[in-house]
This record gives C-alpha cells, structure tokens and sequence, in this order.
C-alpha cells in the first residue's frame, strides 16, 4: 500500500505461447504475460491484501496470494537451533539489531520466492520458458537507502527505479482516471499511508516508512535533486535550503541535512547493486550508470558538519543582532555580522 516490501513482485515474459496469437484486449494479453505476487506475512494488513487484488483484476494480471510466515519462521528457528537465541521485534522487546534482522528475513524470502515463481509459473500453467522478474523500489528509497541489499527490490529489471516517489503519485493518480488507465484502484494506493509492513502491528504501533526514515519523501526528494543534479555537498545543501526552507529554523535545517548525508553515506554502497531501471530523470542516484561518485564516505562528514555548524550560530547571531536592534531591521552593511553573511553567501 505504499511501501516497496509490503507486497511483493511482478514477473513478465516476452512470448506467448503460440506463434499465431493475437490479443483481444490488454486485460486478455495482460492475463497471459504479466503474474503478480502479494507475499504477505502475518504484519501484513487486509487492506494491502485487498488492494494488491483488485489491483491486478482491473489490469488483468494472473494474480497469487502467498503467504510466507512458515518460510519466515523456518530460518529464525533454524538460526535460534545453532546459535540457542531467538531474535524479537522491537515491540516485542528486541533490541534494534534484532528488529532489522526479522524485518530483512521476510525481504530476502520474497526475492527468493520471486525468482522460483519467475522460472517456475510458466510451467504451472501449461507453457515453457521463464519470466522476467519486476522490481519495484523507487529513487528515493534507494537514495536514502530504505531498503533491504538483495531483497525484493533486487530484480531482472525495475520499471520506476529511475522515478522519485512524487512522480510516482503523481502518475499514479493519472492513471487512476478515466483520461488516464483507469485504474481507480491506484488511487486508494497513493493514498494510504507509505509503510514496509515488516513490524507486528499493535494497538500502539503500526510501522510508517516517513517514520523510520526520519524525513518526509517530499523532503527527500529536495535532497535527491540537490545533490545529483546540483551536486550539492552538505554545506552547499545547507546554504540552498536555509534560505527555502525559511519556515524552518536554521538548526532544525541543519539536522535535517546532517540526517541525510548520515544515511546516505552509510547506504551508499546499495546503490552499487540497484536493479537496472528505465533513465527517466537526471535525478537517478544509481551508481552503474548515472552517477558515478563514490561508494565509501566518512559517514560522520566531520568538516562539513563542523562548517555547517559554525553557520547555524552565525545565523543566530545575526537573528539575534536583528531582534535587539529597535533603530534598523538589518545590521549595518558595513558591520562584522553582515560581512560574514555576506561572504558567506558569496561561497554559493
């Protein structure tokens, strides 16, 4: 429902079964070429499930419910028989090692499980050949590293790895409507809350992918351009947003910028192994092709951290100077305070 891990993959082929056919209909040729699978687990929600299922009746797609727990379950008990401990949830007391781990198992099964499908269904129905197995996860989710190395987003090829999550709903909702596919069911997809899915959900807990990323996608995706195409830096990142984001306080857009180079130098090497895509936009951050910077960072960026440090307090100093002064609304061009400023901007 909004999450790449929350449902699964799609596999396609390129042949029919016989030379002689010819489609009737896209649903009909649809029903033949494109399989798609909701492997869920006992996180899962009914209204993904649901979604996942029309969905692929309005498309027209050979659709399987899978259900993986008793894979799931087979490795975390296979582990806890070797090493005598059993990793929980962090709501059910685990620490956070653990949390990820039973969140990467159920992952990693499903691009497994996607691969015996892809070679597998054809002869389940009656034809030969494989299927190409479809991968799902967006820019900005491997920007920011939100995903799982050889997971589900791991596949043959991924039709909107090249394609930021606000384009993404913004298409979606195209195709939702009459002028577009009409898929009405998309629309439902593009509003429900974006979530993996992989946590028990509880009364009190019910995992959300803005959440555990500590930014919005919105915000994510302002920090993708920035630094692809404008190739910011965290300092330049910095200087560019304090003066757009001016809703915000200087430090809080600070952290917020800190938090993104953190997480993006600690998953960069992910993008090194990105399923090939479709090149949509310049903003693509996949590493084989289109942006070709390095993998290994200093995740801590002491410079620019400590830089974009010292002009967090050079901008409350002048807020402050600005605030005590009743005579002007500005300190004087020629004051320490302005030519700071000034030469700081001079450094865009």
């Amino acid at each position: 429902g909004g999450g790449e891990q929350d449902g699964g993959q799609g596999s396609s082929s390129s042949s029919s079964s016989s030379s002689s056919y010819i489609p009737t209909d896209a649903a009909e040729f649809a029903s033949r070429i494109f399989h798609s699978a909701y492997m869920g687990t006992r996180n899962s929600s009914e209204e993904t499930r649901s979604r996942a299922k029309d969905l692929a009746q309005q498309i027209g797609i050979y659709h399987c419910d899978i259900n993986i727990d008793t894979l799931c379950d087979a490795i975390v008990s296979l582990f806890s028989s070797v090493f005598g401990k059993t990793p929980r949830f962090k709501v059910h007391g685990g620490t956070n090692g653990e949390n990820l781990a039973l969140q990467n198992i159920q992952a990693r099964v499903r691009m497994v499980l996607s691969y015996l499908c892809a070679q597998l269904l054809p002869w389940v129905r009656g034809n030969t050949g494989f299927l190409l197995v479809l991968g799902s996860a967006n820019v900005d989710e491997a920007l920011r590293g939100y995903m799982t190395k050889y997971d589900c987003s791991s596949a043959d090829i991924n039709p909107i790895g090249g394609v930021s999550k606000g384009d993404l709903k913004r298409f979606l909702l195209w195709a939702s409507t009459p002028d577009g596919l009409n898929y009405s069911v998309l629309r439902s997809v593009v509003e429900a809350p974006p979530t993996a899915e992989l946590e028990p959900i509880t009364a009190e807990y019910k995992q959300n992918d803005e959440e555990d990323m500590g930014m919005t996608y919105e915000e994510l995706g302002v920090f993708g351009r920035l630094r692809k195409m404008v190739r910011c830096g965290p300092v330049s990142m910095y200087e560019k947003l304090r003066n757009t984001w001016n809703h915000l306080p200087s430090k809080d857009v600070a952290e917020k910028v800190k938090r993104f180079f953190f997480y993006y130098s600690c998953n960069r090497h992910k993008l090194t192994t990105l399923t090939p895509s479709y090149h949509a936009e310049d903003y693509s951050p996949d590493d084989n092709r289109y942006d070709h910077r390095q993998f290994l960072y200093n995740v801590r960026w002491p410079r620019q951290f400590r830089r974009i440090d010292m002009l967090v307090k050079a901008d409350a100093v002048i807020q402050a100077s600005t605030s005590s002064t009743s005579s002007t609304s500005s300190p004087s061009p020629s004051s320490p305070v302005a030519a700071d400023k000034k030469r700081r901007r001079s450094q865009l």
